[in-house]
């Protein structure tokens, strides 16, 4: 009998059902497998669908290309032929195994014949379990039902002999602790504080694509402090666990890691917004001072921006995210420096610093408040409060959100008779700046001003202003 949580697998509307009888009846093996079975079991919703089969690649993309609207061969080198229909995709890969050697950074692949070998080179037993779409049947060799009733986290094969075929299995043990809620056996832990120097075969942007999955997970918090505690993040991420050394001046019960790690937890689960409350404090440790007042960490934020740059860059983070992070690190501070109130240059200036990022970089200087002082916390929300009560009125007078000079750099050259040049990127610069202090001014005033900069600087007068002539 097909366990009610399996029913909708059954459905002739579906890829597995459609799939089975499409392998079926060309004579192959094809079982659902990995995170499709693991989240069906535990009744999560399938997005994407997992399959194994006996059929080698080329096969596979010839049934597939029967079935589906489209067919993506890039993974075929490594056993895995990708499609879509109707909204759906999935992946079907040969049963095969994979193994690192010593100094490769790709794994060198090979197929066999049957579900339990393929089986046992899966990262933990609870992605290596099998369901026959023939009968609805599990084939669990190795208890990772038992493991999913338990939420545990261990390897088919011993923990040693996993981590040495795929180095990356050790980030993702933190990973599915972040996204299942799950906790790796000690004998599986103890494996990465042992094998953790192997990961430094493992390619930057495998690693990028796995700390992504992290850092958006429910509990991305807990899962990075065990990536630092396992000394995981040393190989990838050394800036984290330094962290752990440094005090944190306003939050005297906590250090900077549970501090970073508790801002984390508090944003929401967007990529750019996570590595930023990531990254945010990750310049203090090169920024520690001690005075008379105590430990301060001035600068940080500039210092952080450089780090968060270098690392990402390092991650093979794409350029934009690397942007992203980086300017949101550099800003975090910025409102605290604003105690005093927010005067409208002061509002264009951070609108304008901020652009698209805006509403993450309100979002997480509001995170950055894990004090367990309540005043200061209201004092902090009560500051960005008003910055966006501010930000709301000046918006509905002026489009702050697109702040420029009256006129361009094009009529700047035309009405100076001057190419491009240092000189233009100058009075541009000042237009902008009387724009940002003094809000909106005519196109006769800039005019005016572009005059009376050209005569102090020994450019001849251009005469008077276009909208002055007559």
């Amino acid at each position: 009998m097909i366990p009610k949580r399996l029913d909708f697998l059954v459905s002739p509307d579906l890829p597995p059902a459609q799939l089975h009888q499409l392998f079926d009846v060309a004579g192959h093996q094809l079982f659902l497998v990995g995170g499709s079975v693991r989240d069906a079991f535990l009744e999560r919703p399938l997005e994407d669908y997992d399959f194994a089969t006996d059929a080698r690649p080329d096969r596979i993309a010839e049934l597939l290309e029967t079935w589906a609207d489209v067919v993506y061969r890039v993974g075929a080198t490594f056993g895995t032929v990708a499609a879509r229909k109707n909204g759906h995709v999935v992946e079907v890969t040969t049963f095969r195994n994979e193994v690192y050697r010593d100094d490769s950074r790709k794994p060198q692949v090979t197929f066999s014949d049957d579900i339990e070998t393929d089986l046992a080179r899966r990262d933990f037993t609870v992605n290596a379990i099998a369901l026959s779409l023939m009968d609805m049947e599990p084939i669990d060799p190795h208890g990772g039902l038992s493991d999913l009733a338990t939420g545990v986290l261990r390897t088919p094969l011993d923990p040693e002999i996993s981590f040495s075929e795929d180095p990356l299995r050790m980030l993702r043990l933190f990973r599915f602790e972040g996204t299942l809620g799950f906790t790796g056996e000690a004998r599986t832990v103890g494996a990465v504080a042992e094998m953790g120097e192997r990961l430094e075969i493992v390619s930057a942007e495998r690693i990028r694509d796995e700390l992504s999955k992290l850092v958006v997970a429910p509990d991305a918090g807990k899962a990075l402090d065990r990536v630092v505690a396992s000394g995981l993040a040393t190989y990838f991420l050394p800036e984290l666990p330094a962290l752990a050394m440094e005090q944190d001046p306003h939050q005297r019960h906590k250090d900077v890691l549970a501090h970073t790690l508790a801002v984390v937890d508090k944003t929401r689960p967007e990529l750019v917004l996570r590595l930023a409350a990531l990254f945010h404090d990750i310049g203090k440790p090169d920024t520690r001072q001690f005075g008379k007042d105590g430990v301060s960490f001035h600068h940080h934020e500039v210092v952080g921006a450089r780090l968060t740059r270098r690392r990402l860059k390092a991650l093979r983070f794409p350029g934009e995210v690397v942007a992203d992070v980086s300017r949101l690190v550099f800003l975090h501070l910025r409102p605290h420096t604003l105690k005093m109130g927010w005067t409208d240059s002061a509002v264009r200036r951070y609108v304008r610093d901020a652009g698209e990022l805006l509403p993450y970089l309100n979002e997480l200087v509001r995170c950055d408040v894990t004090t367990a002082n309540p005043r200061r916390a209201r004092a902090v929300q009560s500051r960005i409060d008003e910055l966006e009560e501010r930000i709301a009125e000046l918006s509905a007078k002026e489009e702050i959100s697109r702040l420029r000079a009256p006129i361009d750099g094009n009529q700047v050259m035309g009405y100076l008779g001057i190419g491009p040049g240092p000189n233009v990127g100058d009075i541009m610069g000042l237009m902008l700046e009387r724009r940002i202090d003094e809000g909106p001014y005519s196109v006769g005033e800039a005019y005016a001003m572009v005059r009376d900069w050209a005569i102090a600087q020994g450019i001849p007068d251009p005469g008077p202003p276009p909208d002055e002539e007559e």
